[in-house]
């Protein structure tokens, strides 16, 4: 039986401990298979969700380079994961984040707004709490997401930008395993003023303005014109 709703205001705040994996083959083209050879296929990373009962702010837990992975000729290199920050306010429905990228602080601004999300029939467990599942398949980024929150936890929390459901999202899979996402402790306690703290630094810029950029700058890539601002 899925607990009440209502269910959600045992833990008004706290931290949501996920551990975040990405295949980094999986988008490598095929007339790049050599890059293979020097880059890991999954990377790695522990983030963090604080949260009260009206923000939530989502981060890395620590900023860490990747392994370097050697290949056959003895090439290799390491990767840092640029930072990024989601801030989230529910009472006032508004979302912040800050991304780095290529050199440049950006501040990307807008409004919290309910994704396609559809239900399933089928729940599982994690770490204690019921969990259902939910998906949508997003046509314009390629995305085939697949969630599973819980009702025991406050509504709209999730990892990155996954977060509006009517519940904690403690599960989250991109792709069939692209990106993956998996909470490995919950813990409620008392937050401090700084520890959710609204992004204020960097270059303001809408979220369609930051998507066009992408968007151009991976065209840029396929033409092997590189990177450019």
């Amino acid at each position: 039986m899925v607990p009440a709703f209502s269910a959600w205001a045992q833990i008004s705040e706290g931290i949501i401990h996920y551990e975040f994996r990405m295949d980094m083959h999986r988008n490598i083209p095929p007339e790049r298979e050599d890059m293979k050879a020097m880059i890991p296929q999954f990377r790695t990373v522990d983030f963090e969700l604080y949260f009260n009962q009206n923000e939530r702010l989502y981060k890395a837990k620590e900023e860490v380079a990747a392994p370097v992975q050697r290949g056959g000729r003895g090439r290799g290199f390491g990767m840092r994961m640029p930072r990024s920050e989601t801030y989230m306010h529910t009472g006032e429905m508004e979302r912040v984040v800050y991304q780095e990228y290529m050199g440049r602080n950006f501040l990307i601004t807008d409004t919290i707004s309910l994704g396609p999300w559809r239900l399933g029939n089928e729940y599982m467990d994690i770490l204690g709490y019921r969990c259902q599942m939910a998906w949508y398949v997003d046509t314009v980024s390629n995305e085939e997401v697949t969630a599973w929150f819980t009702v025991g936890l406050q509504p709209f929390m999730g990892p990155d930008n996954y977060s509006t459901l009517p519940g904690t999202i403690l599960a989250l899979d991109v792709n069939n395993g692209e990106r993956v996402w998996v909470a490995r402790k919950v813990e409620g306690k008392a937050i401090r003023r700084d520890d959710i703290r609204k992004p204020g630094r960097g270059e303001k810029i809408t979220r369609q303005e930051y998507d066009k950029l992408m968007q151009e700058q991976m065209e840029r890539m396929r033409q092997g014109g590189g990177f450019r601002f």
